[in-house]
């Protein structure tokens, strides 16, 4: 197959997807090929002008509403519901500690988190359950999804804010308790 029927086949793939594809995805759909990732690389480029855009989130490959353009969008959509800010403070605990279990982020909180919260984020698509942890009572923990890092424009969790970040933007008032430091503030995962 020569490169531009590759590429052929790699665009009608990915738009064709119903979510979004992985390297492994895409290459059982248009047969194994070393030049794979520079090839989505190239079709991602020849898209960057364009009105929708071909692009990475999280290993996973997908058309999307080149940003630029979202306002014209947004008559077309749905109304946009709010979260409540003990779903945001309870997601922003499961994107930094992942994986973590309920326990664990009502302590960070300082609250205890309701059914309905982890419910209104699962249902968005943002979180997952992760398994159980090997402790007593095996309790269930919690892990963001790819879904959670496209709708955040992330291209892992790395691309999280770190601590200085959320310092300079004035979202942080004062230090975080010593026992529950952010790990991803020194650019870790």
């Amino acid at each position: 197959m020569s490169d531009l029927e590759a590429l052929r086949a790699i665009e009608a793939v990915v738009f064709a997807a119903e979510a979004p594809l992985s390297l492994a995805d895409i290459a059982r759909h248009v047969g194994e090929r070393g030049d794979l990732p520079l090839l989505l690389r190239d079709l991602a480029q020849s898209y960057a002008p364009r009105g929708i855009n071909l692009v990475e989130r999280g290993g996973r490959w997908q058309f999307q509403t080149a940003p630029d353009l979202a306002h014209h969008l947004r008559p077309l959509r749905e109304a946009v519901k709010k979260l409540s800010r003990a779903a945001v403070e309870t997601l922003a605990v499961i994107a930094y500690h992942e994986p973590v279990t309920r326990p664990e982020i009502e302590e960070i909180r300082g609250v205890a988190v309701s059914g309905g919260t982890l419910d209104v984020l699962m249902a968005a698509g943002w979180v997952r359950p992760a398994g159980r942890r090997e402790t007593p009572g095996r309790p269930l923990q919690y892990a963001t999804t790819p879904g959670f890092l496209a709708h955040f424009n992330l291209v892992s969790r790395r691309d999280l804010p770190g601590l200085a970040d959320l310092k300079a933007a004035g979202l942080l008032d004062r230090e975080p308790p010593r026992e529950m430091p952010l790990p991803l503030g020194d650019g870790g995962e």
